[in-house]
């Protein structure tokens, strides 16, 4: 269900994979970057292995791990395999933020849809600020070879989008359905910020809730790229180093013009 358009600029920076194009013909190389920034803008990192624990592409059943040379930017460029949907997943290893003031971290959890977190932070004991976050980045990317035939499926991924629908099969009726998992697990009433850019490069901000089965419905347009967002905070209870976990979940495609 469509909850409300995002106005302001972005607290926190996402991160995604950011396909030059997501619709390519068989043999074509895919090239994709890894970015983190706000509203679909970001600089673009390189191919660092001590920095994910996990970088594969996944078509059907068949999976690899990316392969790629020490500070390669963008860190995917590999040709396009046969005809189908191809998967790229990339997740990160850990890393920290120290909170100075509480304020900082409050506005960051309304933002991502969690406007009871001093309440929770209050009730497991936590130290008032300073104090510090870890987090990980869950990114999928879908990309469209030929026909682009073929379904997204769970993956392991600590949290993911699943989709639900192909948006490069014929038959796509403008009806973007996700379900988002944590755990493997469907997360009910999480909230997903939707990134919409157009052909001109304009982007548009909504925001989207899950159902009871962490499924939700959100209407695309051809020709335009998108980036779903959704974060969990959950605390962290044996670990000296932080007191909150935060793993966010990331899915991009784009729509081909019909």
């Amino acid at each position: 269900m469509w909850c409300a358009i995002f106005a302001g600029s972005a607290t926190a920076h996402e991160f995604w994979i950011d396909a030059e194009a997501y619709h390519v013909a068989p043999g074509e190389q895919i090239v994709a970057n890894l970015k983190n920034g706000q509203v679909f803008e970001g600089t673009s990192l390189s191919y660092l292995p001590r920095n994910f624990s996990r970088f594969d592409v996944i078509q059907g059943s068949t999976g690899r791990q990316v392969q790629g040379r020490m500070g390669d930017r963008p860190a995917f460029d590999q040709a396009a395999p046969g005809e189908g949907l191809v998967t790229i997943v990339h997740e990160t290893t850990p890393s920290f933020v120290n909170y100075k003031e509480w304020d900082k971290f409050q506005k960051f959890a309304d933002h991502k849809g969690f406007p009871d977190m001093a309440a929770r932070h209050a009730a497991n004991g936590f130290p008032p600020a300073p104090f510090k976050e870890r987090y990980t980045r869950h990114a999928k990317a879908l990309i469209g070879v030929g026909n682009g035939e073929g379904a997204d499926q769970p993956l392991g991924l600590k949290t993911e989008f699943v989709a639900l629908t192909n948006p490069y099969a014929p038959e796509f009726d403008g009806q973007m359905r996700v379900q988002v998992l944590y755990l493997d697990a469907p997360r009910a009433d999480a909230q997903v910020e939707v990134f919409d850019r157009a052909p001109s490069g304009e982007v548009q901000v909504s925001l989207y809730r899950t159902d009871q089965s962490g499924r939700a419905t959100i209407p695309v347009q051809p020709g335009h790229d998108y980036l779903f967002d959704a974060v969990v905070l959950e605390p962290i209870l044996d670990d000296d180093a932080a007191v909150w976990d935060t793993f966010w979940a990331a899915l991009t495609f784009g729509v081909p013009a019909r």
